[in-house]
């Protein structure tokens, strides 16, 4: 845990301490008329992650989020694309600060519903964006563990998104986590556990940048036999029309939060890579 705070108060100095005003970051970034900063991400994902972004109130965003296997499986399994794990969800905005979703996972047959409040925005005055995303997980996943009851099957994420557009190319932010899970693998194991995402936009083109996110997460004592690594993700957005592509390589196979934040198996620097994508479609439920 001091570990997590000691890189939240790291990473949150260049929020405090910047080159230029507030007002002049604004004129910078819209010209004259200062209003709210736009674009801070490309979408409503960083990668696997929540952005700060949200769809405008009435619209709808349709996902659709697919990981292949791991590369190096080798030729038998083409490098993973024999293997699948896919994830669709809807997103609608009733009002301009207030985003529900729900979405269902092929990884262990999860559904996830939630809500993300956009509390403050970056503007003249305000240096950072801040919102609030609450999401509760329910594997439906056959088994056959003794007394194993709905409550079980059920997970809980808060989130703070904590992001800032420091010029019109480059976008930062941080994501201190709560995931809370009501049954753990093995006894001794954290039910509630922090983490702290950090992610990056860098535009490239009007319509082309990279990201990179990760989260730093603290396990707490791991029984033999079990081990997790920090979920590493590195991806282009591409936007084309009403459209935007995301490809990415990441370490982490599930694409909610209980999933890729603790549930991530394969280490990145082993080379237990997955190739993937998300696909954003975005409709005006207005007239």
């Amino acid at each position: 845990m001091k570990y997590i705070l000691s890189i939240l108060y790291i990473f949150a100095i260049p929020f405090l301490l910047v080159a230029q005003s507030d007002d002049e970051l604004i004129d910078d970034l819209l010209g004259e008329e200062s209003s709210v900063v736009s674009s801070t991400f490309k979408t409503s994902r960083v990668i696997n992650g929540h952005s700060v972004e949200q769809p405008a109130k009435g619209e709808m965003d349709f996902r659709i989020s697919h990981r292949f296997g791991q590369l190096n499986t080798g030729s038998y399994d083409l490098w993973g694309l024999d293997q699948a794990t896919i994830h669709f969800s809807l997103e609608y905005s009733p009002l301009d600060y207030l985003t529900i979703g729900i979405g269902r996972s092929s990884y262990r047959k999860t559904y996830d519903g939630y809500a993300k409040l956009a509390i403050l925005k970056q503007q003249a005055g305000m240096p950072f964006f801040l919102s609030y995303v609450a999401t509760t997980e329910i594997v439906t996943l056959k088994n056959e563990i003794p007394d194993y009851e709905f409550k079980h099957r059920v997970g809980y994420v808060h989130q703070l998104l904590i992001a800032r557009k420091f010029s019109k190319n480059f976008s930062l932010q941080l994501s201190p986590t709560l995931v809370h899970k009501n049954l753990v693998p093995e006894a001794g194991m954290k039910n509630n556990i922090m983490s702290l995402g950090i992610g990056a936009r860098y535009k490239l083109s009007k319509r082309l940048s990279v990201n990179a996110e990760t989260f730093l997460t603290d396990f707490g004592p791991m029984p033999e036999g079990i081990e997790y690594h920090q979920p590493i993700s590195l991806g282009i957005d591409l936007e084309t029309g009403g459209h935007v592509f995301q490809i990415m390589v990441t370490n982490s196979l599930p694409m909610r939060e209980v999933g890729f934040i603790t549930e991530t198996a394969g280490d990145f620097f082993k080379g237990d890579i997955h190739l993937g994508f998300n696909i954003s479609r975005t409709f005006n439920l207005h007239k």
